[in-house]
């Protein structure tokens, strides 16, 4: 029988480093006190490393916490924006209040309807982009 089959008897070697791991994730969060207290238990009792095996299956085997220099090469790069955040709402209302002038003009030369209607409709659309940039902001800041 080879050393890695999980019918190998475990060593009292091998439930502590079981042991060992599940505390690190009980302090990590991982495991509440219950699960800590269930899984300690089978621990000491485990007769085979496949019963250790299962004690620890769903719990990573590093944690990424520890690790940031292997976490940040492992994420793709990002190109930094030119244009800060909160100018894209600005942008995407300008576009929009062009597109209003565009189509107001028409009506107003075509129509010879009042000015005033186009006014408002512009001031209306500023204020509410002015709230999306100040929304925008805050939640950027946290």
């Amino acid at each position: 029988m080879s050393e890695s089959s999980p019918h190998v008897r475990a060593s009292d070697a091998d439930r502590e480093r079981v042991a060992e791991r599940l505390r690190e994730h009980f302090t990590q969060g991982r495991l509440d006190d219950d699960e800590l207290a269930e899984r300690m238990e089978a621990a000491y009792r485990a007769r085979t490393r496949g019963e250790l095996a299962v004690l620890t299956e769903d719990l990573p085997g590093r944690d990424l916490a520890d690790l940031p220099g292997l976490v940040a090469g492992a994420l793709p790069r990002t190109r930094e924006s030119a244009l800060p955040a909160v100018l894209g709402p600005w942008l995407l209302g300008g576009g929009v209040n062009t597109l209003l002038l565009a189509v107001a003009t028409t009506f107003l030369v075509a129509l010879g309807a009042d000015a005033v209607w186009y006014a408002a409709a512009v001031a209306l659309w500023g204020a509410v982009m002015g709230l999306v940039a100040l929304w925008v902001r805050r939640t950027r800041q946290g």
